[in-house]
C-alpha cells in the first residue's frame, strides 16, 4: 500500500491544457492587461486647433505691408501705399481605420472590455499618421501645404549636428534662424535619444551642464525646457521612422508652434458594424460580417494643417520665412 502519494499539479495547469496531470487546476491570470503608455499626438499639443463647420476654411492672410514716408517741408506731397491680403486654406482630410473581430472572440473575452483596449490605441495610430504627415510629409494629402521639414529646408532654416562645438550651439543656431525671419521661438520638439546627447554636455571644467535649475538646458526626460522653453523627447516613433527612410534625417524641430494650425473638421469617431463586407484594393471580400459572424469597429476623424506664415518687417520674403527651423543628421 503506498503512503507517498499525492495530488500533483502537473505541468500545465490550465482547463484546456491535456498535457498538465491536473487541468481541473487553473493559473492565475492577471487582470490587467500589461502596455505601454499611449503616447498623444504632438501636433494636436503644439498647435493653435481650430473647429471647422465645412471641408474646407479660407483663411485671409497679410501678403504685403503698408509703408509711411516723411514729408518735405509744409506743403509737401503725401505719398501713398497700399496693403494686401492672400488666400490660404485650411483643408479637412480623412484619417481612418477599420478593426474587424470575431463575434465568438469577443463574446469569450468576458475579462476584458476589448474595445476599450483597442479604442486608446487606435487613437494613438491616427495621432502618429497626423504627426507623420505634418511634420514629415509621410502619406501627406495632396491638399496640404509643405510639410514642416520640407518647408524649413525651403526657407533655408537647417542646421546639420555638429557644425557647431556641441548640440547646444546647434539648437541655438536653429533658434536664431527662426528670430531672424521674424518670430519668437515657443518651443522644442525632438528625437527621444537626443535626450542622451543633452545630458551629456559639459562645460570646459569637465561638469555637466545637464543640471537641475540650470538657465540654459534642463530636465529634458520628455517634457522639460531647453534655453527655457518647453522641450518635448517624441515617443511615438515618428522621427525614428524619417531616421530610418533618410540618411540626414530631421532630429530636432525649434520654432513658434502658434504658427501652426490643427483644423479639427470631425474629431475621432467610432462606428460599430455587424453586417457589410470588407474588401480590398482590387475589389475582393476579405470578410463578410453577417456570413462569418464578425463586427467591425469603424475610426475615422478629419484633421486640416495649415502654417499661415504672414509677412513681417524682419523678413518680407515668403519664399524666406517660415516659423521653424530642423537640425538634421549629416548625410
Amino acid at each position: 500500500m503506498p503512503y507517498n502519494s499525492s495530488l500533483l499539479r502537473g505541468d500545465s495547469p490550465t482547463y484546456s491544457s491535456t498535457a498538465g496531470t491536473h487541468p481541473l487546476i487553473p493559473e492565475d491570470v492577471q487582470k490587467d492587461i500589461v502596455k505601454g503608455t499611449i503616447q498623444k499626438s504632438a501636433v494636436l499639443q503644439m498647435f493653435k486647433k481650430r473647429n471647422m463647420g465645412t471641408r474646407q476654411v479660407r483663411m485671409p492672410v497679410l501678403a504685403t505691408k503698408p509703408t509711411a514716408y516723411w514729408v518735405t517741408g509744409d506743403s509737401g506731397l503725401k505719398q501713398t501705399t497700399t496693403q494686401t491680403w492672400t488666400n490660404k486654406f485650411l483643408n479637412a482630410e480623412e484619417i481612418a481605420v477599420v478593426v474587424p473581430i470575431p463575434v465568438n472572440l469577443l463574446e469569450d473575452t468576458n475579462d476584458y472590455d476589448l474595445w476599450a483596449e483597442i479604442k486608446p490605441e487606435v487613437e494613438e495610430a491616427i495621432g502618429r499618421a497626423l504627426d507623420a504627415a505634418v511634420l514629415f510629409g509621410t502619406n501627406k494629402p495632396a491638399s496640404w501645404p509643405s510639410d514642416i521639414k520640407t518647408a524649413a529646408i525651403a526657407a533655408g532654416n537647417t542646421v546639420t549636428a555638429g557644425a557647431g562645438v556641441d548640440i547646444a550651439a546647434d539648437i541655438n543656431t536653429a533658434m536664431s534662424a527662426v528670430e531672424t525671419d521674424g518670430y519668437t521661438v515657443s518651443g522644442h520638439y525632438m528625437r527621444n535619444n537626443m535626450q542622451g546627447a543633452l545630458r551629456g554636455l559639459r562645460d570646459t571644467t569637465n561638469a555637466f551642464i545637464f543640471q537641475s535649475g540650470h538657465p540654459g538646458l534642463e530636465d529634458t526626460t520628455y517634457k522639460g525646457t531647453i534655453f527655457n522653453l518647453k522641450a518635448v523627447a517624441s515617443m511615438t516613433g515618428t522621427f525614428e521612422d524619417e531616421d530610418t527612410a533618410n540618411a540626414n534625417a530631421v532630429r530636432f524641430i525649434t520654432g513658434d508652434w502658434s504658427q501652426g494650425i490643427i483644423g479639427v473638421r470631425q474629431d475621432i469617431r467610432m462606428d460599430l458594424f455587424k453586417e457589410g463586407v470588407i474588401q480590398d484594393g482590387a475589389g475582393a471580400i476579405q470578410f463578410n460580417l453577417l456570413q462569418q459572424d464578425m463586427c467591425a469597429m469603424r475610426f475615422t476623424a478629419r484633421f486640416a494643417f495649415q502654417t499661415p506664415n504672414p509677412i513681417n518687417r524682419l523678413q518680407m520674403t515668403e519664399a524666406n520665412r517660415f516659423p521653424f527651423a530642423v537640425i538634421r543628421d549629416a548625410a
